[in-house]
């Protein structure tokens, strides 16, 4: 069964993460991706270890089902391999710094003079305006300028961000909707359009409830590590083995939580008598949420705790993760084919269609794997793709991609 975006043909030039992620899930759903790289290195993530017989877990994660060409962007002849490649495109997308683009003859009006409905989607990492957007920045980088930093973690505790690329594949995310959004006005109207998002604007997004928060107060919002400035008891407790989660966030959770804990006298105290009350005096509830919890293994609790309809879990560990039942029951991890790897498992996208559902039927690409017969599809003869090898302006990968 057919992917929703069948026969939309995508021209790809971003690298790292973001934009990979955004063509990621454009492949996942049909689409046909032509991931143009650079000679000798390619897409920057290929070098970002841990690597699986040489593959980087990175690169791994966020680039299947698309097709590598190598081409030297700096030269006229690879230039114009990229038109030809737009004459029939109906998406570009490319996650330069500002203008970097444009200077290389690859921008939005260039590319719109090839093809006039082009989509083309800029992916940034401070948006087109302002005094930031020619800067250069990565996820850590946006998160720190987004605020996210700022409240992430615990008070005291040493300055962290958020371990996953939340921003990058966050934008990723954006990105995916303004193009989806655009192909709808262009089946309306014939017209293609600049789609732009950024790894700043996804992160000023994100802490909207917290900006509120500061408008309405006038206060800076307080660093709650695993807790919630809203809710309370809401956040990590310690079992006799480990930590567990528990979200309470009305009266009728907290009685529930009360009963499993033997502790229906909490109800009638006036310390605990509301949420507001129990924000209030959430360190001691804690102390006395946890006094109890000692006496059992934080899964234990949760099954208890999941009986009586009360939001929690054990924090696990990714390797706990992996193996999880409800991993397996959800069908997350997916087995591809790929040149060098064995048995590669990918998670699938986060989504599932009923009636055109998304696939994942090719591990990601060797470098090159693809020029030599994207090249000819183009109508390019052998000689004409030797010259170019030879001059330098295209590279093949010697081992091309096959199914095991």
């Amino acid at each position: 069964m057919a992917g929703p975006l069948t026969g939309v043909k995508v021209i790809d030039v971003t690298t790292n993460i973001s934009g990979p992620t955004l063509t990621m899930v454009l492949a996942d759903l049909g689409a046909e991706i032509i991931k143009i790289e650079r000679p000798d290195v390619g897409d920057d993530a290929r070098g970002m270890g841990p690597f699986i017989e040489g593959e980087g877990v990175y690169f791994l994660h966020i680039n299947r089902n698309k097709q590598s060409i190598v081409i030297d962007l700096k030269q006229d002849e690879g230039k114009e391999i990229v038109y030809d490649l737009v004459k029939n495109a109906d998406i570009f997308v490319e996650n330069f710094r500002l203008n970097k683009a444009e200077k290389m003859g690859l921008g939005f009006n260039r590319l719109k003079e090839v093809n006039s409905a082009l989509i083309y989607c800029s992916l940034s990492a401070y948006g087109q305006e302002g005094p930031l957007s020619d800067r250069p920045g990565y996820d850590a980088i946006a998160q720190a300028d987004a605020g996210i930093i700022g409240i992430n973690g615990a008070e005291g505790a040493e300055i962290a961000r958020v371990p996953v690329s939340i921003l990058d594949q966050g934008s990723a995310m954006w990105g995916v909707v303004g193009i989806l959004s655009a192909m709808l006005h262009k089946e309306k109207t014939g017209e293609g359009q600049h789609v732009t998002t950024s790894l700043y604007e996804t992160g000023v997004f994100w802490t909207g409830y917290h900006m509120l928060s500061y408008l309405a107060t006038g206060k800076e919002p307080k660093k709650n590590g695993a807790g919630h400035t809203a809710f309370a008891p809401y956040g990590a407790f310690l079992a006799s083995d480990t930590h567990l989660m528990i979200g309470i966030s009305n009266n009728s959770l907290f009685k529930r939580l009360c009963s499993v804990l033997g502790k229906d006298e909490w109800l009638d105290d006036p310390r605990y008598s509301s949420n507001q009350k129990r924000v209030e005096n959430q360190s001691e509830l804690k102390t006395a949420i946890e006094n109890i919890l000692y006496a059992k293994i934080a899964g234990e609790w949760v099954e208890l705790l999941a009986k009586s309809g009360v939001p929690s879990s054990k924090v696990k560990k990714i390797s706990e993760v992996v193996e999880d039942e409800q991993t397996k029951a959800t069908n997350m991890w997916s087995d591809l084919p790929h040149a060098k790897i064995e048995n590669l498992k990918l998670p699938r996208l986060p989504f599932e269609l009923s009636q055109s559902p998304t696939e994942m039927t090719q591990g990601p690409p060797l470098l090159g794997a693809n020029t030599v017969n994207i090249l000819s599809t183009l109508g390019y003869s052998k000689n004409q793709i030797q010259q170019l090898k030879q001059n330098g302006i295209i590279q093949a990968a010697e081992k091309q991609i096959s199914s095991h």
